[in-house]
């Protein structure tokens, strides 16, 4: 019987230790406006407009489906 109790107990302490590792404050979350980006701008969009890059992509591309 002491052994089911300390059982019980335990299992207890880790189900409200479970359960305070979900809890997140109200402050932390972000809310956004819809169709608005608020994030870094991407790096990777300046280099696409550079016509050597599309050149080099088009021909990995060419010849990457060349036999499908």
């Amino acid at each position: 019987m002491k052994h089911v109790k300390s059982l019980l107990l335990g299992a207890a302490a880790l189900a409200l230790l479970a359960a305070a590792g979900c809890y997140r404050n109200p402050s932390d979350v972000a809310v956004h406006k819809p169709g608005v980006y608020n994030g870094s701008p991407d790096p990777l969009i300046a280099k696409l407009q550079s016509p050597q890059l599309n050149r080099t992509l088009d021909e990995r591309a060419i010849v990457a489906f060349r036999d499908r």
